[in-house]
């Protein structure tokens, strides 16, 4: 083994190391991310382990009824804390300190899709349009996110990548037809509802596509920073995704 290869962390120097505030926006991202792509899987995963059968709810929401509560409403928790940190430039962090606390609406306001039949009461129905309604314009700026915040020039105006635009778009475009699809779903028959899960389908494609989102975006800025940058978002063409 090369003797040198344990220093090779110690010999970094200011010019190669990424600036700070470039490494704390790249953690939010990824944490925002990875929760995001972990969730669906681990909702399913923990409600078969607690159980011991695979059962498939009408949604994700629906998991906040099941002993999968803590860990939907902590996933969601911790989004809108990691949105509501998020700062990288004026219209990110408005944006970002709005997602968050929908998230923490949708956290907090349960929905009464999955809950037991005769435990609905009129203030549950109140609670649970506020669910719907958070969540729908949650979804609608982690789109915004993906098809015009990730796809603008840094902030030293160097353009991303047009293939990591295109995947931008795409997992933007993704999260927007699964909200129309969800609601279009919404008119089917009850019992296909039930048997084919539409919207429970619909919000996991859409979690996935915003979760593979967060993580690249924050892969290419730590990539972009590393290379050397004054500004944690200024790179060379060629490195930036």
């Amino acid at each position: 083994m090369d003797p040198s290869a344990g220093r090779q962390g110690d010999d970094m120097t200011p010019e190669t190391r990424p600036p700070q505030d470039a490494v704390t926006v790249r953690q939010l991202r990824l944490g925002v991310g990875a929760v995001g792509l972990a969730l669906p899987v681990g909702l399913v995963a923990g409600h078969l382990i607690a159980t011991g059968r695979l059962t498939l709810l009408d949604s994700l929401s629906g998991y906040y009824h099941t002993e999968m509560r803590d860990v939907f409403v902590g996933a969601l928790c911790a989004v809108g804390v990691f949105l509501i940190s998020y700062r990288y430039r004026w219209p990110d962090d408005v944006l970002g300190t709005v997602a968050g606390l929908l998230a923490v609406v949708v956290a907090l306001f349960p929905t009464t899709m999955g809950a037991q039949v005769g435990t609905v009461s009129r203030g549950d129905r109140l609670v649970g349009v506020v669910h719907q309604v958070a969540a729908a314009g949650l979804f609608v700026l982690l789109a915004v996110f993906c098809l015009v915040l990730f796809t603008r020039p840094d902030r030293a105006g160097v353009p991303p990548r047009p293939m990591a635009v295109r995947f931008y778009r795409a997992c933007g475009g993704i999260i927007l037809l699964a909200i129309l699809l969800a609601l279009a779903s919404t008119q089917l028959p009850a019992d296909v509802r039930h048997t084919l899960k539409p919207v429970l389908w619909c919000e996991t494609v859409a979690v996935f596509a915003f979760g593979a989102a967060w993580v690249a975006k924050s892969d290419a800025l730590l990539r972009a920073a590393g290379d050397g940058s004054k500004d944690p978002g200024e790179a060379p063409r060629d490195l930036v995704a």
